[in-house]
């Protein structure tokens, strides 16, 4: 909630600047206060890059301010109704994906708690979600009507704008899992084979570029992250192994970012009542993929949508490990993931034999109900 109001209070400064001195106003957020701040795109001192994460997202709720009268809980009512178009968005394309399956897309887009809690108040991931949605919803309904209108390509940019905006190294993630999902749909007979390629390609780059550039040395980007948010204090963060930008030292602190991303919080890491709800849900989604994993090997589904699925996939493991290497603080971990969670879920919901998981569950209660009956 320190953010959110912090958020809140400067926004008010900006909505006042606007009274006193709109052309200031209207100029500042593309002003570089520093020497060279625009070429440092992903570091985090002296760049204009990572100051413009929280001064757009000023920006936005100083507009709010001036038809809410500065009203903080106003603004969140704002706020919902425009970020809640990502959910809808991201709804449309997983209905179509899934027909006959408007329950499970449900659930898995606006019911999850973590993304639900974090999308729903003055936080960066509730505009970030939105336009990770309006690039999805644009690009699949481009690619499966062969056609990308000049709307859909606005709203294409306009999603990857704000993803630029709010959290520009998401960008560097998006950006590859679209060009293997386009390779793909114009190779569709081979397309785990083709998203392969390309991810061997990308991570070719990765480790590469800095040969091309010093300002794209992404390796040393991720150790720097990873460096600033071990130095800071928090109640929930946790140690973890040094990074080095090598490929041998990506490689040895993978099983770290798995478990840091994914698995985690363990219910030993609980220390108060949000943290107790985020360890619950890790466990009963990590449940829900291995039943998933072990049933599509047994039963598999000629139609399944599979280059889609691929998309979603790729996609959210890049965040999640992204994140692993990066953070060390489980809220943080858990506040980072969220936005990718219903991407990642809704084809695991929507492949699951929920019957069987009924019978299995509902039945065995109902079988021990009966023994202690008897």
């Amino acid at each position: 909630m320190v953010d959110t109001w912090s958020f809140h209070y400067n926004s008010l400064r900006e909505t006042q600047l606007l009274y006193n001195d709109p052309h200031e106003y209207l100029i500042n957020l593309f002003r570089d206060p520093y020497d060279s701040g625009v070429t440092k795109f992903l570091e985090s001192s002296y760049s204009y890059w990572n100051d413009l994460k929280s001064n757009f997202f000023i920006k936005i709720l100083s507009i709010f301010n001036i038809f809410s009268f500065g009203n903080y809980y106003t603004n969140v009512i704002f706020y919902s109704f425009i970020t809640m178009f990502g959910p809808v968005a991201l709804f449309r394309v997983m209905n179509d994906v899934y027909p006959g399956k408007k329950i499970q897309v449900l659930i898995a887009v606006f019911l999850i708690p973590s993304f639900l809690y974090w999308t729903s108040g003055l936080h960066k991931e509730g505009l970030l979600f939105l336009g990770f949605s309006l690039v999805i919803f644009n690009f699949y309904f481009g690619l499966k009507e062969r056609k990308f209108s000049i709307a859909r390509i606005f709203f294409i940019l306009v999603g990857l704008l704000l993803v630029l905006a709010l959290r520009n190294f998401l960008l560097v993630i998006l950006v590859p899992a679209l060009i293997a999902w386009c390779l793909a749909s114009r190779f569709p007979k081979r397309p785990l084979t083709v998203f392969g390629i390309c991810y061997i390609f990308f991570m070719i780059f990765f480790f590469s570029s800095k040969y091309l550039s010093p300002g794209l040395n992404f390796p040393k980007a991720v150790v720097v992250k990873q460096k600033e948010f071990v130095a800071l204090v928090g109640n929930s963060s946790v140690p973890m192994n040094k990074l080095e930008p090598t490929l041998p030292s990506f490689i040895a602190n993978l099983p770290q970012a798995i478990s840091l991303s994914v698995i985690r919080p363990y219910m030993s890491d609980v220390r108060h009542i949000l943290s107790l709800a985020a360890a619950i849900e890790t466990d009963v989604l990590l449940l829900l993929f291995f039943i998933f994993l072990l049933g599509k090997t047994k039963h598999r589904d000629e139609h399944q949508p599979t280059i889609f699925l691929y998309f979603c996939l790729f996609l959210s493991f890049s965040v999640l490990i992204t994140i692993g290497y990066v953070v060390n603080n489980l809220g943080a971990i858990v506040r980072y993931r969220s936005i990718v969670l219903p991407i990642l879920l809704t084809p695991i919901f929507c492949g699951l034999n929920w019957e069987r998981i009924n019978i299995l569950f509902v039945g065995n209660i109902k079988n021990k109900n009966n023994i202690k009956n008897i």
